[in-house]
């Protein structure tokens, strides 16, 4: 059965005979677009970011893009295909002798599958069975590996770099990774070759998930925390030092705030840098117990009771 035809210059929105330099920008502006941490759970824009990454991996390579060229994108796999670019009316049959192969030239055979000619595919091996018979090994791919991490308010802001340890198959691993700022609750880190052992390994997706915070609460971009007001504060207005994802910052609280007052702070909440949240304070004034008032007190709130 042929694998289908990806056109990767299509994919990349380019010609066919775009420069590096065209084909190197039209892939940054695709990434950007379609990348998964800008697209939390949109499964279109995750394939989509995968298949303009296959294309420029291949675009990007002299040697590569000449091959793709000739064969279409699956000469890598040494597998039977189907409509690459000159061969829409080709195909190539085996005769099911070992090492033997119908009607097709044994050099051309290795020009296009390399070393995966007569006699064995090398690396970790798998049974070639695409060929209806046993006709050499050949390399298989690692499997990708999905994880999650838990990352605190103050790293999906600031972003930083941090020490996981990964579990996988019963052996631990301890790796370095980079938190971009700015990345959303649900993104997706991709560890190149982090994945399952094979040739080439596999990748590692690690999926963000922000930890519970003591102070902010999250909805979306935007972040809320308390502050709690004396009821003089309240009434004539006071300066009150108000927590941040950045550090404290004294914040005006206007004269006449009543409780459930929300005041807001802009460009203090999560998010990319152009596309950043807000922080959003809401005012509670804290009453006192007549129990906790002293008698001069107490005489004080009830000549103020006495007013109304």
């Amino acid at each position: 059965m042929g694998v289908a035809y990806k056109d990767y210059y299509k994919l990349l929105g380019v010609e066919r005979s775009a420069s590096k330099d065209e084909i190197a920008k039209a892939y940054k502006k695709l990434a950007r677009k379609y990348h998964p941490d800008l697209n939390p759970g949109d499964k279109s824009a995750e394939e989509k970011f995968k298949d303009i990454n296959e294309a420029y991996e291949v675009l990007k390579d002299e040697e590569k893009r000449r091959m793709y060229d000739q064969l279409g994108p699956n000469w890598k796999d040494g597998q039977q295909f189907t409509g690459g670019p000159g061969f829409e009316n080709f195909n190539f049959h085996f005769n099911g002798t070992q090492g033997g192969f119908g009607g097709v030239n044994s050099d051309f055979f290795e020009a296009l599958f390399g070393q995966m000619g007569r006699g064995g595919f090398g690396g970790q091996a798998d049974d070639f069975s695409s060929f209806g018979g046993s006709y050499g090994r050949r390399s298989r791919r690692g499997s990708d590996v999905e994880a999650e991490i838990e990352i605190s308010l103050e790293e999906a802001r600031k972003g930083g770099s941090r020490q996981v340890t990964l579990s996988n198959g019963g052996v631990s691993s301890n790796l370095q990774i980079t938190i971009p700022a700015g990345i959303r609750d649900g993104g997706k880190l991709r560890l190149r070759g982090k994945g399952n052992p094979g040739n080439p390994a596999g990748d590692l997706y690690l999926t963000v998930r922000y930890a519970k915070h003591p102070v902010f609460r999250v909805d979306g971009l935007d972040v809320t925390c308390d502050v709690t007001l004396q009821p003089w504060e309240a009434v004539f207005g006071a300066k009150k030092r108000v927590p941040t994802l950045d550090g404290e910052v004294e914040m005006n609280i206007p004269a006449g705030s009543s409780s459930g007052r929300r005041l807001r702070i802009r460009g203090r909440g999560l998010g990319p840098a152009e596309s950043r949240g807000d922080e959003y304070v809401n005012v509670a004034i804290s009453v006192p117990k007549p129990d906790d008032l002293n008698e001069e007190q107490l005489k004080l709130w009830k000549a103020l009771a006495a007013q109304k």
